[in-house]
């Protein structure tokens, strides 16, 4: 299971009307502690910054899933609540996950999550959608680079 942290990176972005403005943008990043996730990012977005740029945060966030859409330019934070039963007291239980939904608009995001959730079995209910401002999000990179390969 993925932990994904938000991390927020401080730097000068060029505007489109060619002023320069200080921005503070969240991305999202597969790592196993804060201090990978901060190691992460600078990596990822270090060939795409021209000029310094900081990592204002760092945070652990709630996502239990992704749903990916490689068109999609927005993300769309989905609260689920999970319905189950207690065996026992026979008693309806929910419990809420929030699921990361990559879309370009809302309509889009609901029909992106439901084709995803079509094939499980659990009860749940929908109980938000939020456009959410995530630039972009950044799975872990599993293939071994050619540097790090020991020399024959």
């Amino acid at each position: 299971m993925a932990n994904w942290f938000e991390c927020k990176v401080r730097y000068d972005k060029m505007m489109e009307n060619g002023v320069q403005k200080k921005v503070n943008e969240p991305y999202l990043v597969d790592a196993l502690s804060f201090t990978e996730a901060e190691a992460r990012i600078i990596e990822e977005l270090t060939p795409f910054i021209s000029g310094e740029f900081t990592v204002s945060a760092v945070k652990r966030t709630r996502i239990s899933e992704i749903f990916w859409d490689d068109a999609a330019d927005k993300w769309y934070m989905v609260k689920v609540a999970f319905i189950t039963i207690d065996e026992k007291s026979a008693v309806e239980k929910k419990s809420n996950s929030f699921i990361l939904v990559a879309a370009n608009s809302f309509k889009e995001a609901l029909e992106n999550f439901m084709e995803n959730m079509k094939t499980t079995l659990a009860d749940f209910d929908i109980v938000s959608i939020t456009e959410t401002p995530i630039m972009d999000v950044y799975k872990v990179n599993l293939t071994p680079n050619k540097a790090d390969e020991p020399q024959a």
